[in-house]
Formats: structure tokens, C-alpha cells, sequence
């Protein structure tokens, strides 16, 4: 039977940023075909201008209704705070919603399942995205992962993580971070988006650190411009290679209909399993 987290399997290579005080931007981002496109209500915006924000970003999904495409997602306030609960109403009231919200500053599952019951007690069918940014979230992730079946993926906040670890936002100084949740967002089978490289001029570095990341077990990297978007992309589709390999696999394993099977020589088990039916499902998707 198809799970939750499988039926959520989507291209989730790259997302742009685009800031709630900035709302001709949104039809600018949907253009430049990112997976996924996220409002900001959160660090991109000044005290002063959170409500005039929120307040321009709620119609926007009306304006540009959802085509099934790029994922439409608001970056919401941090939950313990009156912006945030704020913006989860405003969109708890919207008509038109997006397809989710990406939540900030979470430190616990407990974080994550409030959301939950509060979405399922307005019958919401909002889903959720996490960005694990502090040290309380890094020692939970494995936990925060599977806090409710509406989370399709955590997100590394790097450059927040890097000041709660006290080291520089160097690969190096940052790999335990990236592998701990690679395992937790493997364990859930969601996906896992590494933190935007900074460096606009340095299209070699990020060449280096998408790769870096694809090998890691990462599913995604954000963008701050459209021009990193292909490189991104590119490192995160699946190849032919891999596609044609995973058809071979699974459609071997459906005609043994054994819990095993033995392809090109090797063992393989259903964890490869649900690897190879991944990378169809993210293929066929883009082919569609």
C-alpha cells in the first residue's frame, strides 16, 4: 500500500525565496520554474512591515492559482511568536491556500504536532515543511521528521546552524549537521533541501557543494537567484542511468513477487527497493 510519504514524492531539486513585500515579484519566480516557490513572511521582512506582508501574500495564490507544477509555499513567523500565529490564521482563512508553510525556528516534534492537530481541526489540507536551524532541532530531527504525515521535507538552515554550532558555513564545519539529517529525513522517507549558496559570482563553488550534497543524500538545494536554479536542478534529476536502472530493478521484483531478488549480480532488498520507486516517481513526474 502507498504511503503518505509516497504519495507526497514530487520534485523538490530547488526553491526561490521570494519576499512578501515584494508580491510582483511571485509571477517573476513561478516563471523562472523552480519546484518550489516560498513567500517569505520571516527573515526577509522588517518588524515593522510583517502585517503589510502578510496582508499582500495571502492573495497572491488566488491571483496565480496553483497549476500543479511549482509548489506554492509561505514561510511563516516563528511559531512562538504573535506574527506567526498571525500568519497561520491568515491562512487558515484563506479561500485560495497555498500548498503549505515552511516553519521556522522549531525546536521540538511537540512544535510540529500542535501545527498538525491545529490543521486538522480546521479540516486544512496545508502541509508542512521544517528548517531545522537550531542545536534543540539538530538533537531531534530524527523525531521531528515523523511528528505528522504532513511533513514532505526538512530544510537545512545552514547559516543559522553554523552560529548555534560556533563554526564557519564551510562544508567541513557543516557535515555532521547535513549527515545527521540525511538520516533523519531518510528514516521518514521525506525530502531533505540544503541551504541557498550565498556566493552569486561563485557558480563553481556551487556546482561543488550541489554535487557535494546529491552524493550526501540530499533531495534539494534553495536558490537566490534564477540563475542558480539550473545548475541546482541539474545535480539533483535523476540521470538516465539511474532511471533505466530502477526500472530494471523494480520491474524485476514485481515479476519474482519474492521479498528478494538478484539483478546485474546483486542482492537486492526493499530498502533499494523503495529508492528505486522513488526515482521513478520524481522521474515521472518531471516527464509529465
Amino acid at each position: 500500500m502507498e504511503t503518505i510519504a509516497q504519495a507526497n514524492i514530487r520534485p523538490r531539486r530547488s526553491f526561490l525565496f521570494v519576499p512578501g513585500t515584494g508580491p510582483q515579484l511571485f509571477p517573476k519566480a513561478l516563471a523562472a520554474a523552480p519546484d518550489i516557490v516560498c513567500v517569505d513572511l520571516e527573515d526577509a521582512i522588517a518588524p515593522n512591515d510583517k502585517v503589510s506582508a502578510r496582508e499582500a501574500t495571502i492573495p497572491l495564490f488566488a491571483q496565480y492559482p496553483n497549476d500543479g507544477q511549482v509548489e506554492r509555499l509561505v514561510r511563516i513567523n516563528a511559531l512562538n511568536s504573535a506574527d506567526g500565529l498571525a500568519d497561520l490564521l491568515a491562512l487558515l482563512k484563506c479561500d485560495t491556500p497555498p500548498n503549505g508553510i515552511m516553519v521556522p525556528k522549531v525546536k521540538s516534534p511537540d512544535d510540529i504536532r500542535l501545527l498538525d492537530d491545529l490543521f486538522t481541526s480546521e479540516n486544512s489540507a496545508l502541509r508542512i515543511q521544517v528548517i531545522i536551524e537550531t542545536n534543540e532541532a539538530l538533537e531531534a530531527c530524527f523525531d521531528i521528521a515523523q511528528a505528522s504525515p504532513r511533513i514532505d521535507a526538512l530544510l537545512f538552515g545552514g547559516a543559522d546552524m553554523s552560529a548555534e554550532l560556533r563554526v564557519e558555513p564551510t562544508w567541513e564545519g557543516l557535515l555532521y549537521a547535513r549527515s545527521r539529517l540525511v538520516h533523519a529525513a531518510a528514516s521518514a522517507q521525506i525530502d531533505l533541501i540544503d541551504v541557498p549558496y550565498l556566493d552569486l559570482n561563485d557558480m563553481p563553488g556551487l556546482e561543488i557543494e550541489a554535487a557535494l550534497c546529491a552524493q550526501l543524500g540530499m533531495t534539494g538545494k534553495g536558490a537566490i537567484h534564477p540563475k542558480q536554479l539550473e545548475p541546482i536542478s541539474r545535480h539533483f534529476t535523476p540521470t538516465i542511468e539511474a532511471i533505466t536502472r530502477a526500472r530494471k530493478i523494480t520491474s524485476t521484483f514485481e515479476a519474482a513477487g519474492t521479498g528478494l531478488v538478484v539483478v546485474e549480480g546483486k542482492l537486492i532488498e526493499k530498502p533499494v527497493l523503495r529508492s528505486m520507486y522513488r526515482i521513478l516517481a520524481i522521474a515521472d513526474r518531471l516527464a509529465a
